[in-house]
């Protein structure tokens, strides 16, 4: 360990040595050449060999020296070509991107995205996890991960980037049985259907121009899926916060109708999670695009 050569001091002999010239190699490293000489002696001083014979005229490979450079050239320039594909995949938006998102969220908002980011970006590749459960990211091996709603971030890098609209909606016949709401704070007497646990309770606001109505709700639901969730309001389960345009079918069918329909309800943020606050060009690209089409809100 104590005649270990920095890979960097290695870099400085290999110059040296192909330009056999202090002079020229210090131009081309952009390093003083007193610096240079200080670093090739202190190298030579670790490694107990003389790698340089030097004249007024000339610098020449010692015979052990020559040796030592052809496999020195070969680490050196493994070293540059790494740090180069580094740099690309850093700066250049190419790749594999592994991705992760609800269901709802990859079906009906990002899905018919992705075909316009492929054109745009050809040489990235996806592979995207479609899933509402919270995934591991350095476990799988994402570089990413979508979510509806708020993230717990326990160490984990968390921007909003978009946002979903959603509006309130119950089935006809759950209306007419247990009335229609005309304030949000009548909502706390209505079975709601919330995303997360059915133990907690939810906090809705609602706006009317620019007077806020919060409103405590709870759920016999515990739900992590918005498909389920709309499903369950079409059963006449209770009440649901719903994107209009997933709503907007079963609107048409006369299975949903708008609820409190003078009040603005909370948008759902979406949210990028990652494990680090360096990411690739990929995924830089890939964040970058969803963000432009799903502006905040």
């Amino acid at each position: 360990m104590a005649h270990r050569v920095a890979l960097d001091d290695m870099a400085l002999f290999v110059e040296v040595a192909r330009t056999t010239s202090f002079t020229r190699a210090s131009a081309q490293l952009s390093m003083p050449g007193a610096t240079l000489s200080r670093r090739i002696a202190a190298m030579e001083q670790r490694l107990g060999v003389r790698l340089f014979d030097r004249s007024t005229r000339r610098v020449a490979l010692t015979e052990p020296a020559r040796r030592y450079l052809e496999r020195c050239e070969r680490v050196v320039d493994d070293a540059r070509l790494a740090e180069a594909a580094l740099r690309e995949v850093a700066e250049r938006p190419v790749g594999h991107l592994r991705v992760s998102m609800p269901v709802d969220l990859g079906l009906h908002w990002v899905g018919p995205l992705l075909p316009e980011f492929a054109r745009q970006h050809p040489g990235i590749s996806l592979d995207v996890d479609l899933s509402s459960r919270v995934a591991d990211l350095a476990e799988e091996r994402l570089d990413l991960a979508l979510r509806l709603g708020q993230v717990k971030r326990t160490g984990l890098v968390v921007r909003r980037i978009g946002s979903v609209s959603q509006s309130a909606f119950a089935a006809p016949a759950y209306l007419d049985r247990r009335g229609r709401p005309k304030l949000p704070a009548d909502l706390a007497e209505h079975d709601c259907l919330c995303l997360g646990s059915a133990a907690q309770a939810s906090r809705w606001r609602f706006t009317q121009g620019a007077q806020a109505h919060d409103v405590t709700v709870r759920s016999r639901w515990g739900l992590n899926n918005i498909g389920l969730m709309r499903l369950l309001a079409e059963r006449q389960m209770g009440i649901a916060l719903l994107a209009p345009e997933l709503a907007q079918p079963a609107v048409l069918a006369g299975r949903l109708e708008p609820v409190l329909r003078g009040y603005a309800a909370p948008n759902l943020p979406l949210q990028v999670v990652m494990s680090s606050r360096l990411p690739t060009a990929a995924a830089r690209a890939f964040i970058e695009f969803v963000a432009a089409r799903l502006a905040l809100g």
